[in-house]
């Protein structure tokens, strides 16, 4: 495992963006542990996670000219990312949308820089994938290309059928999806260490009923 994806995982636990116990998921399970991106909510916790960001990204290799948050949480994350990136030398635009039209001023959908090439997507996790599809769709009536999706973590578990929303994603609009970290990442990390083996046998269940890959 990449040193960045552990330092990221202690990152995410020591800020309790990363919980671990019982909680009720989007389609009616009970997972053993939680994410909300929403939590890194002061400065130096937001520089840091654009800082991880930006290392998956480089790692992964997707070329893009642009990034782009769907409202609302990814918005501040691509600004993160645009900043993580302009201190090491490499200035990006970035934009966002609204989730209603404004009809004054510059109006329309978009603020920020305008939709020109390759556009990288900047969200939290993809759960059902509509934010996705939402800035997709806005993307390419900009006349721009989205190029691919930066995600925070992968739970790898299943959506209605037998595939992830990430795999869905990837499937449906041909994009590469990277993620700082994955449940794998998770389990690695987790694994050896006696205060988490509760925790570990607890996330290996619930993997087994529900994971992909």
């Amino acid at each position: 495992m990449h040193d960045f994806k552990g330092n990221f995982l202690e990152f995410a636990i020591g800020e309790q963006v990363l919980l671990f116990g019982e909680f009720k998921t989007k389609a009616g399970r009970m997972s053993p542990y939680f994410f909300n991106a929403g939590l890194f909510n002061d400065g130096m916790a937001l520089k840091r996670l654009g800082e991880f960001y930006a290392q998956a990204i480089r790692h992964s290799g997707i070329a893009f000219d642009g990034l782009f948050g769907p409202a609302y949480k990814g918005i501040p994350l691509a600004a993160s990312v645009a900043i993580a990136f302009a201190a090491d030398g490499h200035n990006l635009p970035y934009s966002y949308n609204r989730k209603e039209a404004k009809d004054h001023g510059e109006g329309g959908h978009i603020v920020g820089a305008r939709l020109e090439g390759r556009i990288l997507i900047v969200d939290d996790v993809i759960s059902a994938g509509t934010s996705v599809r939402e800035s997709v769709e806005l993307i390419r009536a900009a006349g721009a290309t989205p190029c691919g999706v930066a995600i925070a973590l992968d739970r790898m578990e299943r959506g209605l059928g037998q595939l992830s929303a990430v795999q869905e994603v990837s499937r449906d609009y041909g994009l590469p999806v990277v993620s700082i970290v994955d449940l794998n990442d998770l389990a690695r990390h987790l694994d050896g260490r006696p205060e988490w083996r509760d925790t570990l046998a607890a996330i290996e269940r619930y993997r087994a009923q529900y994971g992909v890959g």
